[in-house]
C-alpha cells in the first residue's frame, strides 16, 4: 500500500489487549511491504487517523514493477533500508532515553524534521493516549513533557501540534 494523502497508525496488539503504536504514516510512505518477503501474516494493523487516499498494489504488480522499473526500485529499497534504520534508532531509543527525549523525538519524527522539500511542523491530530503508547509511558507523564514543550516555546497547539525546530534541543541536550 502507498500512501497518497492523509495518515495511518500501524499498530501490535498482545494477547492480554495490550496496543503499541509501530509508528504513524503519512504521504509517500508504504505499508504491507513484509509480504514481498513471503510473509503471509499480518503483525500490525492499519488504521487511518485522518482521512486518508491509499493505493493498493497487489504483490505480483509490485514484484514486476521492481523487478523492471529500476528508478522505482531504487526508491523503494530507500525507504525500506530507512524505515529499518528508524526501527533501530527507536529500539535504542526505548532503551536508552528518558522519557523527555523520546517524546522529543517522536514528535519531530511525526513532523517529519529534516525530511526533504518537507516544510510541514504540524503533526496530524494525534492524541496523547496515542502518543503515550508510542513513547511506552503513560498519557499523565505525555501531559506533563507537553505542558513543558508548550510553556519553553518548543511546540504550540492549535487544532494540531506545531512543533519549533528548537524542540531538537530536547533531543540533543536533554
Amino acid at each position: 500500500m502507498y500512501i497518497q494523502e492523509g495518515g495511518v497508525k500501524l499498530c501490535v496488539v498482545n494477547a492480554p489487549g495490550k496496543e503499541a503504536v509501530l509508528g504513524i504514516f503519512g504521504p509517500g510512505d508504504f505499508l504491507g511491504e513484509r509480504c514481498l518477503a513471503g510473509e503471509s501474516i499480518r503483525v500490525g494493523t492499519a488504521s487511518a487517523i485522518a482521512p486518508t487516499t491509499m493505493l493498493i498494489i497487489e504483490r505480483s504488480e509490485m514484484i514486476r514493477v521492481l523487478h523492471q522499473e529500476r528508478e522505482f526500485s531504487d526508491h523503494f529499497i530507500s525507504y525500506v533500508l530507512s524505515r529499518n534504520i528508524r526501527a533501530e534508532a527507536d529500539l535504542v531509543d526505548q532503551l536508552f532515553n528518558s522519557t523527555e527525549k523520546r517524546l522529543a523525538r517522536t514528535l519531530l519524527l511525526l513532523a517529519r524534521y529534516g525530511a526533504e522539500n518537507q516544510s510541514q511542523k504540524i503533526v496530524l491530530k494525534v492524541s496523547q493516549e496515542m502518543l503515550a503508547e508510542m513513547v511506552g509511558t503513560t498519557r499523565g507523564r505525555i501531559n506533563l513533557f507537553m505542558t513543558k514543550f508548550r510553556k519553553l516555546g518548543f511546540i504550540k497547539y492549535n487544532g494540531g501540534i506545531y512543533i519549533n525546530d528548537s524542540l531538537l534541543s530536547v533531543v540533543l541536550n536533554g
